[in-house]
């Protein structure tokens, strides 16, 4: 397309495909400073998806790419040239990358379940705990089968769109307390539609949750009440895991006991608990909780992957769910989302962490070829019960490292 001015005359070659879904009222000509072949203003006929999908194919053969946009109150259909064809990813990379992420994980699951003495030396405790890999099954396989089902879910929802897509990349975090950073997945071309960029971003967290819930329940089953020490001594450290509204409705459907109990009540019970899940005080020292099996530990992890996917904001699933469901009105959520994050970075400094990762993905989304067409009703009941979802599964104090008086 060297002269895609002269390859593309819009009166000849362009303008009898528009006409068969658009009023025509103003033709721009593209090239020299405008980056497109023409640009067509007026008023969609028909269904914006449907007058997508009949100009597109019409176009595919010529090199065309069409982009509906909105702009002032009139439809804009602005011919673009097509991007170069998707190039295959390399499978042995998903794969290697996914092996590695087995083994990190089987490691951290080991390190979870060891109970032998303490050891300083780091190459002494690695050879121990790869001495003993196999304690790490439980763990990892709850916690991968979770990370599967969420990756997966992108991946098939974007074929079943026949958006281009790689399959997913596994991320090793060896010697962590979940041996893996997650996974991703990365779209190869721009989403067709808003309803397309929705059911792919949201199809991995409910994917991912419809495993995990089952997994939590089965290792909350498989797990102890165990009572809290009244104080922890000089040079010891105890660790407590967040809360979310969904995490203490499972403790509770499955203990039948709000926990972690506290020792006594200072406040009426609702407002101690609304405290606790927001700011974790007061710790529950003398009162008891759950000690959690490894497959409770990976369920647990699975929520918390959940939460953080979906807080609305920048290029995280809870982002593009927002976008496909305010657009442009999406922006002005985010100095609230990250308003939000700063304070809760006072209970907990890792998200000071996430308003950095978030302020460096920026607020831009995968910018859809259909900006028109809106999602229908269904999908937006769906992007609704995405943030409800959010709500529930959302950790406000995901960890919490109670240390003595005189710890490290």
């Amino acid at each position: 397309m060297s002269e895609p001015t002269e390859a593309f005359e819009p009166q000849e070659l362009l303008t009898p495909h528009i006409a068969r879904v658009f009023d025509i009222q103003q033709i721009i000509p593209g090239g020299g400073r405008f980056p497109f072949i023409t640009k067509y203003v007026g008023r969609l006929t028909q269904d914006s998806e449907a007058a997508y999908a009949t100009l597109s194919r019409s176009l595919d053969k010529m090199g065309i790419t069409p982009l509906f946009l909105e702009e002032k109150g009139q439809h804009v259909i602005q011919m673009m040239p097509s991007p170069p064809k998707p190039k295959g990813s390399n499978p042995l990379v998903n794969l290697v990358m996914f092996i590695l992420t087995v083994v990190s994980m089987l490691m951290a699951g080991t390190l979870y379940s060891y109970d032998g003495p303490a050891v300083e030396d780091s190459l002494l405790l690695i050879q121990q705990v790869l001495a003993r890999l196999g304690d790490g099954v439980p763990f990892a396989a709850s916690l991968l089968a979770i990370l599967l089902a969420h990756e997966f879910g992108h991946y098939l929802a974007a074929r079943y769109h026949k958006t281009a897509v790689t399959l997913p990349y596994f991320l090793p975090f060896p010697l962590s307390v979940f041996g893996t950073l997650g996974a991703f997945i990365q779209l190869k071309e721009p989403p067709r539609n808003k309803r397309v960029l929705l059911d792919i971003g949201l199809a991995g967290p409910l994917a991912g949750l419809v495993v995990a819930i089952p997994i939590l329940l089965l290792g909350l089953s498989l797990s102890e009440i165990t009572q809290l020490p009244n104080f922890v001594r000089a040079g010891d450290a105890y660790s407590l895991e967040g809360n979310s509204i969904l995490y203490l409705l499972a403790k509770y459907a499955v203990h039948g006991q709000w926990l972690p109990q506290p020792a006594s009540y200072e406040l009426p019970p609702l407002l101690h608990w609304v405290r606790f899940l927001f700011t974790g005080q007061p710790i529950p020292l003398g009162g008891a909780d759950v000690f959690l099996h490894p497959i409770a530990w990976a369920g647990w992890a699975g929520l918390l992957a959940t939460a953080l996917n979906l807080i609305p904001a920048g290029q995280l699933d809870g982002g593009h769910l927002l976008y496909s469901l305010l657009g442009k009105l999406s922006s002005f959520a985010l100095p609230v989302i990250l308003g939000v994050l700063a304070v809760l970075g006072f209970f907990w400094s890792g998200w000071w962490l996430w308003v950095f990762l978030i302020l460096m993905m920026g607020g831009r989304h995968a910018q859809p070829l259909d900006q028109i067409t809106q999602l229908d009703r269904p999908r937006i009941l769906l992007a609704i019960f995405g943030l409800i979802i959010f709500l529930l599964v959302f950790i406000p104090v995901p960890l919490q490292i109670i240390e003595g008086p005189f710890g490290g």
